[in-house]
């Protein structure tokens, strides 16, 4: 194969950066004039190599790239720094950034007969049930009575004075729940008034409200928690999976998968199914266990598409299936003999709506399974370790992340993510060519690729690893640097930790070998997949290293090496 040469250019160094030039160019802030609430900040940017950068008539340091980022402190009010970047030819140019630091003011009770917010939880519009509770916290005057109907609110001694708390259990025909906010009456001497709450409240129908999971990757979440790549995932879903809704908050539907398990779903991934439709339920028949040239099967039968989650287990390996609304009608397993990895496979009633699949696998490493319906067959497939403990011949993604119209992290040098992630991978593809691997790309170009269509596509593509590339920002681009890689299944940390320890041998700083990470391309288990955060981009030092064809050479190569390491363990 032809080898890549890095000559795609990274739109962070324009003509004007490799002159004598003098210029200044902010990444951080992104503007001139900045209102802020904290009083630490940072000036980040670049200038040109071989330009001198004073901050406020004082040298500051830049880096062999042009890049600084300087840490200020602010004063409350306007806070004014001038930034003056000189050519070695003696020319300057300027920029002034100002900030105007307002401190926070420190929250005071309320001191008029008023209630001024009301907080419920479960936060947005909710339908319940009888039994739901809804949790208020109320800031009013203190020392009063407040209460929702006849549910008293309790003012908080801990607390500020005037914060109120309660909870509120739905009743049966709930006269209060009736599509509105709840009133929060306030009660002090002779005097009353009260407020609306801004979320509203409906009742669930009475009749048995099914959905129908829809499209290629429809997921449940644990809870409503969520963070910047959204809530916990419990599972995706094959489609046309039956799920029986209790409720709804904001845009998630709750569904009850058993007696003592609630799963959320967004509703745009389902679709109602007419009513008078059954909540899912379903006994089991007998199934079988046997394999193909490839892959092992476990083919459980039902009669009807019930939810499931599956979990991965280490020492011993095994798969567990929890398959909800299932009741064991099972009088027999059929094992052939053509299976090569799956050791065992049985079952257990682990309660009265819970039947648990355990399949216990021949290796220690688990390689991927896939979990989808037959018809009305829950099939679960197992994937074989490969036959040799060497790169050549194995079919390897290669992700790029971000691109296009998502940049990722941006340098003080103006360097995007989506930029070198695509240097770093192609160097890994030609590397991993070299080893006689065959390498899929997400993407070679400087092109917008959803993350949802990575996923689908390699699951079509049914490539043995994956590897995606990304560098990591940081909003403090001084103190914060390293490198780290991340996993979501505990049985593909054997992957992402043997690449971890060769990157650090570049001298990286250790920022962690992260699970349980919610990353889309790690929710996949149909095959050993790692996100690897090769460095920080947000800080100078770091920028500078990925800047540096040779250094990107050397990651792709501690990438092979990892790689390498896992097989040579993994395989037995």
């Amino acid at each position: 194969m032809m080898k890549t040469t890095g000559c795609l250019l990274l739109l962070a160094f324009s003509a004007a950066q490799a002159s004598a030039q003098a210029f200044i160019r902010m990444t951080q802030p992104g503007r001139e004039q900045n209102a802020v609430t904290t009083a630490r900040q940072y000036l980040v940017g670049s200038t040109c190599k071989g330009c001198s950068l004073t901050l406020n008539d004082t040298m500051a340091i830049v880096y062999g790239t042009g890049a600084f980022a300087l840490p200020v402190n602010l004063s409350p009010g306007l806070n004014t720094y001038r930034l003056k970047a000189t050519s070695t030819e003696g020319k300057s140019v300027e920029k002034t950034i100002n900030f105007n630091y307002n401190v926070p003011e420190t929250p005071l009770p309320v001191s008029t007969f008023n209630i001024t917010d009301i907080t419920t939880y479960p936060e947005g519009n909710l339908v319940l049930q009888s039994g739901d509770a809804i949790r208020l916290r109320v800031k009013a005057l203190p020392g009063c009575i407040a209460k929702v109907g006849e549910t008293l609110l309790y003012e908080q001694p801990q607390a500020m004075p005037g914060t109120y708390q309660g909870t509120y259990i739905v009743k049966p025909n709930d006269p209060l729940i009736t599509g509105t906010g709840l009133r929060v009456t306030l009660r002090k001497d002779n005097q009353e008034t009260s407020r609306i709450t801004g979320s509203t409240f409906s009742m669930a129908s009475s009749i048995p409200l099914v959905v129908k999971t829809v499209g290629s990757m429809p997921y449940l979440e644990f809870g409503l928690g969520e963070d910047r790549l959204g809530g916990a995932r419990m599972t995706i879903l094959d489609t046309a999976v039956l799920l029986n809704v209790t409720g709804k908050v904001g845009g998630d539907y709750r569904v009850q998968l058993a007696n003592n398990v609630t799963a959320y779903i967004p509703s745009g991934q389902t679709a109602l199914m007419p009513p008078g439709t059954f909540p899912p339920t379903s006994l089991t028949s007998s199934w079988r266990v046997w394999g193909d040239d490839k892959y092992d099967y476990v083919s459980v039968g039902l009669s009807a598409k019930l939810p499931y989650r599956t979990k991965q287990e280490i020492n011993p390996a095994r798969i567990v299936l929890d398959i909800f609304g299932a009741t064991a009608n099972t009088n027999w397993i059929s094992q052939l003999q053509s299976v090569k990895e799956i050791k065992n496979a049985y079952y257990e009633q682990v309660s009265d709506d819970i039947f648990r699949v355990t399949i216990d696998l021949v290796h220690a490493q688990h390689w991927g399974y896939n979990v989808y319906y037959n018809g009305n067959n829950l099939v679960v497939r197992v994937k074989r370790q490969p036959a040799t403990p060497s790169i050549k011949g194995l079919t390897i993604t290669v992700d790029a992340g971000h691109g296009g119209s998502n940049p990722g992290a941006m340098g003080p040098t103006g360097a995007t993510e989506k930029d070198l992630t695509l240097l770093i991978a192609r160097e890994l593809q030609d590397q991993l060519v070299d080893e006689g691997a065959k390498v899929i790309m997400t993407r070679m170009t400087d092109s917008y690729v959803d993350n949802t269509y990575r996923i689908t596509s390699n699951r079509a593509k049914d490539p043995d690893l994956l590897v995606s590339i990304h560098l990591n920002s940081a909003g403090n681009p001084i103190d914060i640097s390293g490198t780290s890689t991340f996993y979501k299944h505990i049985g593909f940390r054997p992957l992402s930790l043997a690449i971890y320890k060769r990157m650090l041998e570049l001298g990286l700083k250790e920022y962690g070998n992260v699970g349980n990470f919610n990353f889309a391309l790690n929710v996949p288990t149909e095959y050993p997949n790692v996100l690897v955060e090769t460095l920080f981009l947000s800080n100078p030092s770091d920028e500078a290293l990925v800047l540096d064809p040779g250094f990107r050479k050397q990651m792709a190569a501690k990438i092979v090496l990892g790689i390498k390491d896992f097989l040579a363990g993994a395989i037995k």
